[in-house]
């Protein structure tokens, strides 16, 4: 598992916050983690999970301006 800091968190793309998040799942589902690795771990896959919401919520935020500039008259 990778040693990633909340910064190197926010310079990620979703493809590869997702693709770490993906890597700590098979991890932890394949893996007999000692409770202290699996702690680390799971706050990891937390800021992961967040960080790829919040590039979903600027996607959908991008979207829906282009989708409304396309509505008004021109």
């Amino acid at each position: 598992m990778k040693n990633l800091k909340m910064a190197d968190i926010e310079k990620m793309s979703f493809e590869e916050a997702f693709g770490e998040l993906t890597k700590i799942i098979d991890f932890i589902e394949s893996s007999d983690v000692s409770l202290d690795d699996s702690i680390k771990v799971y706050e990891l896959g937390i800021q992961l999970k967040k960080h790829c919401e919040k590039k979903l919520k600027d996607a959908e935020i991008k979207i829906q301006k282009v989708v409304d500039n396309k509505l008004e008259p021109i």
